[in-house]
C-alpha cells in the first residue's frame, strides 16, 4: 500500500493514491442535492489510514457527512502538528470524465484533483511516514467534510481539537498564506405598500426604495480601497449585492425588495462592524440582518510553523516559499480562531470548480516532502523507522 525512500514518498505511490481518491464520487450534497458527499470517501480513508499505522477516528458531523481524524503518535515529548484537507468536491459542471484522473505532461487532471484530493493524498502519505518512523510529538491527519459549503467539518474539527500548529494544505502554488480575506452575508429588506399599478396615491414602490441602498453599497465598496488602510498582504475588503428580488406582478407596486450582500473582509474587522456599516446605508423603516460569518485569517510571520516551513522550503525548493496573503476564504481560519498558529501551504494548479482542473504532480510530491521535514523538526524527532 505505502511505499517510500527515506524521507520520500514515492511518486508511483502518490499518483496511485491520488487516481483512487478522485475516483470516489464526494459531491458536496449542500451545493448539488443528491451529491454523494462525504461516507463513501471518508471510509476509504478511514481504513487506508488504520493500515498504514495511524490511529483513526470517525466523527459524523451530519449524517452520512464523517469527519476523518488520523493520528500518527508521537513519543509524547514534542509538539503536535495537524495537518488539513477537505474531502468534498463541487459538481462535475461540463467536466469530461471526472472520476478518472489522467496524467498528462505531469499534470493530474479530474474533478477535485486540485480542490483538493492531491493535497489529501500528500497529507495521508505524510501521515504514513510519521506512523512508522521516531517523532517526539503528534501527527495528526484530518479529512474533513463540507469545506465546499458551510466548512462545518473543519469547525467541528477546530471545537474539540487543540495542536501546537496546523497547517491546512489547501493549493497555493507553493507559496506559503499566512493571511486570507474572510466574509459575511447579509440581507437587506426595504418596505413598501403593496396598491394597483394605476394608484400612485396609495402604492409604495419597494424595489425603487433599494435604489439608492444600492448606490450606498456601490459607494462604500470604492471606500473600503480608497479610502481605509490597506492590509500589506490583503489589500482591501470588498462589497457586492449578490442577488435581488422583489415585486409580484407588472401591475402591482411591490410591498417589499430584497437583496443579499457579500462583505469580504480583513483581519480585525468584526462582524458587528460590518453589520453597522451597512445599516448606516438604510433608510428609517429598512433592516439589515447577518445571515453567515466565516473570520479572516492572520497569522505572525515569527510563528514556528511558519518559520520551520521557510527554513525547509528553501532548502527543498531552492529558494524560500513566497509569503502571501489570499482573497479567498480556506478552513485555516476556523483553526487559527481557536488559537491554532495556521497557514495554508499546498501544490501548483488550476481550475477550482471548473470545467477543466488539474494539479502539478511534481509540485505534489515537493509538497510531501516538504511537510515530512516540517513535521519531523517541528514534532521533533527522526525518521529512522520504527522496525
Amino acid at each position: 500500500m505505502l511505499r517510500v525512500v527515506s524521507t520520500r514518498v514515492e511518486r508511483s505511490a502518490l499518483l496511485e493514491l491520488i487516481e483512487q481518491l478522485v475516483a470516489i464520487d464526494s459531491v458536496n450534497p449542500t451545493l448539488v442535492p443528491g451529491g454523494r458527499g462525504e461516507a463513501e470517501i471518508g471510509r476509504y480513508v478511514a481504513d487506508w489510514l488504520a493500515r498504514a499505522g495511524l490511529e483513526v477516528e470517525v466523527e459524523e458531523v451530519a449524517p452520512d457527512r464523517p469527519n476523518v481524524v488520523g493520528i500518527a503518535r508521537g513519543r509524547g515529548r514534542g509538539r503536535s502538528l495537524l495537518l488539513n484537507a477537505h474531502m468534498d468536491t463541487v459538481g462535475f459542471g461540463g467536466m469530461a470524465e471526472p472520476l478518472r484522473a489522467r496524467l498528462v505532461d505531469d499534470r493530474v487532471h479530474g474533478r477535485g484533483v486540485y480542490d483538493m484530493k492531491a493535497s489529501l493524498a500528500a497529507i495521508m502519505l505524510v501521515g504514513a511516514v510519521a506512523a512508522n518512523s521516531d517523532f517526539g510529538g503528534d501527527v495528526i491527519i484530518g479529512a474533513v467534510a463540507d469545506e465546499e459549503a458551510e466548512s462545518n467539518g473543519s469547525a467541528a474539527l477546530a471545537a474539540r481539537l487543540r495542536t501546537d500548529a496546523a497547517i491546512v494544505a489547501e493549493p497555493t502554488e507553493l507559496e506559503l498564506c499566512v493571511a486570507h480575506k474572510g466574509f459575511a452575508w447579509l440581507e437587506v429588506e426595504t418596505r413598501g405598500v403593496a396598491a394597483h399599478g394605476s394608484r400612485y396615491d396609495e402604492g409604495v414602490d419597494a424595489i425603487a426604495r433599494m435604489g439608492p441602498v444600492l448606490s450606498g453599497i456601490a459607494e462604500l465598496d470604492r471606500s473600503l480601497r480608497d479610502d481605509r488602510p490597506l492590509h500589506p498582504l490583503l489589500g482591501g475588503g470588498s462589497l457586492h449585492a449578490s442577488l435581488i428580488e422583489g415585486g409580484t406582478e407588472l401591475s402591482t407596486y411591490p410591498d417589499r425588495c430584497v437583496a443579499k450582500l457579500e462583505r469580504r473582509t480583513l483581519p480585525g474587522e468584526s462582524a458587528a462592524d460590518v453589520e453597522a456599516e451597512i445599516r448606516a446605508l438604510l433608510p428609517d423603516d429598512a433592516s439589515v440582518r447577518t445571515l453567515f460569518v466565516r473570520e479572516p485569517l492572520e497569522t505572525a510571520v515569527d510563528e514556528g510553523i511558519v518559520q520551520a516551513l521557510l527554513r525547509i522550503g528553501e532548502r527543498i525548493l531552492g529558494a524560500a516559499p513566497e509569503i502571501v496573503g489570499k482573497p479567498w476564504w480556506a478552513d485555516a481560519a476556523l483553526f487559527a480562531s481557536a488559537g491554532t498558529p495556521t497557514v495554508v501551504f499546498g501544490p501548483v494548479g488550476t481550475g477550482a470548480h471548473a470545467n477543466v482542473e488539474w494539479v502539478d504532480l511534481g509540485s505534489v510530491l515537493q509538497c510531501a516532502e516538504i511537510l515530512i521535514a516540517v513535521a519531523r523538526e517541528f514534532c521533533g524527532g527522526d525518521l529512522s523507522g520504527r522496525g
